[in-house]
């Protein structure tokens, strides 16, 4: 091989070393299935990785023998030609048995993990019913009494069983750092359990393609200690605060400091619920890790008179005649039963909005309210605001708008 052959090859070569090595420099990957935390996770994981070893080493030693017989026997002036034969029972046999040796090694562990983790949960596990809607995410507690949208809160050290179903097409539940992954399908129910191990925030996602905004179905996962899931379940059965009928006050025992989590992991601190700050049992925003927090672009121009300031009380008299009524509910507000959107009660203490593509402040969810099919692809939810360009004209100003935004940015 010239020199110029060799530095053509080694060039590339060294370039993609480096990239290589340079993609390994991150210490926390929030969205990887390696280093789990949960026992499903776990045993996945294991899995994973005694199956890329043993493909590793299978891979060099093909290689390896490959790159051998490729040097050994190439074309050289004075070789003989090649004598032809046909037939050779013992490499038969060999190239036979050895992948069967192979897949043995590969399918027995394989097996044990897919018992393991199809097996039923633990009694006294945590119920969860989610269900997948085009394009966001519904989670019942039916031993609590519970519904909320997008946002998922597990007690660490419970095993959590999830039954999962589907109201149109079909999705995929999947939090990478938890391991859990399974379809939701059409008229049918799937079951999947883990038990989260530490506290922490995490992503959640839609593994299935299900349509125009496949990729902006997304959910948050606050796994907490047990204290503080009991106090968030406490205050998801009150009625929302600024609902027709105000939420009873918080007991003393539940208003002060939530308990500590465990220590944090060395890669990040672990999120703290602050019961007292928040009046919510909710994770406080100023504690969320960078990566649960979205940072989708709005559309360029879609604009909001930021000269309005909104209005509570005329917020909340707009809603219970307006036509959300129709299609959320909220606990507290007669009138608002509907079904079709996501449940909106305490809808204010959550940290997204759209499915988990926004951050739930008032500038979002102000253009949330205005053009919800600008701001997300496929959206169900129509648009409210006036001279705004859709299929259905919009009714609302600015001012009508930012009243709503006001009063339902007070449901906590």
């Amino acid at each position: 091989m010239t020199r110029d052959l060799r530095m053509r090859w080694l060039t590339p070569a060294l370039a993609l070393l480096i990239a290589v090595g340079l993609s390994a420099c991150s210490s926390f990957a929030p969205n990887t299935i390696f280093g789990a935390h949960s026992e499903f996770g776990h045993s996945v994981d294991v899995l994973t990785r005694r199956l890329l070893y043993a493909g590793l080493v299978v891979f060099v030693l093909i290689e390896t023998l490959l790159v051998v017989i490729l040097v050994r026997y190439r074309e050289r002036d004075g070789n003989r030609e090649a004598k032809q034969f046909h037939g050779n029972s013992t490499l038969e046999i060999g190239w036979t048995l050895i992948p069967a040796v192979i897949l043995a090694f590969i399918a027995v562990p394989t097996i044990k993990t897919i018992f393991k983790t199809q097996a039923k949960a633990t009694p006294g596990a945590l119920q969860v019913e989610v269900i997948g809607h085009q394009w966001w995410w519904e989670f019942r507690y039916p031993q609590y009494g519970i519904i909320t949208a997008n946002e998922l809160y597990l007690p660490v050290g419970r095993t959590a069983n999830f039954a999962l179903t589907t109201k149109d097409v079909l999705h995929s539940f999947w939090v990478p750092k938890l391991n859990g992954k399974r379809d939701l399908i059409s008229n049918h129910t799937n079951y999947i359990w883990f038990t989260p191990d530490s506290a922490y925030a995490w992503n959640g996602f839609c593994a299935e393609y299900c349509g125009t905004s496949h990729a902006n179905m997304r959910f948050k996962v606050f796994t907490v200690p047990p204290s503080e899931f009991d106090a968030w379940v406490a205050h998801q059965k009150t009625n929302a605060i600024g609902s027709a009928l105000p939420a009873p006050a918080i007991a003393k025992a539940d208003t002060g400091k939530a308990a500590q989590p465990p220590a944090p992991a060395a890669v990040a601190p672990t999120p703290v619920m602050n019961v007292s700050d928040t009046m919510s049992a909710t994770f406080p925003r100023a504690n969320l890790p960078e990566w649960v927090i979205p940072k989708t672009p709005t559309p360029a121009h879609l604009a909001f008179d930021q000269s309005v300031t909104g209005n509570v009380t005329r917020g909340a008299t707009l809603f219970k005649t307006a036509p959300c009524i129709a299609c959320h509910s909220v606990r507290g507000v007669p009138t608002a039963a509907g079904i079709i959107g996501p449940n909106l009660t305490h809808v204010g203490s959550r940290t997204t909005i759209a499915g988990g593509l926004y951050p739930n402040d008032l500038r979002h969810l102000q253009l949330w309210i205005k053009n919800a099919p600008e701001m997300k692809p496929g959206s169900l939810m129509p648009l409210f605001g006036k001279n705004e360009k859709g299929a259905t004209p919009g009714v609302y100003t600015d001012q009508q708008i930012a009243d709503l935004a006001a009063y339902l940015s007070s449901l906590k």
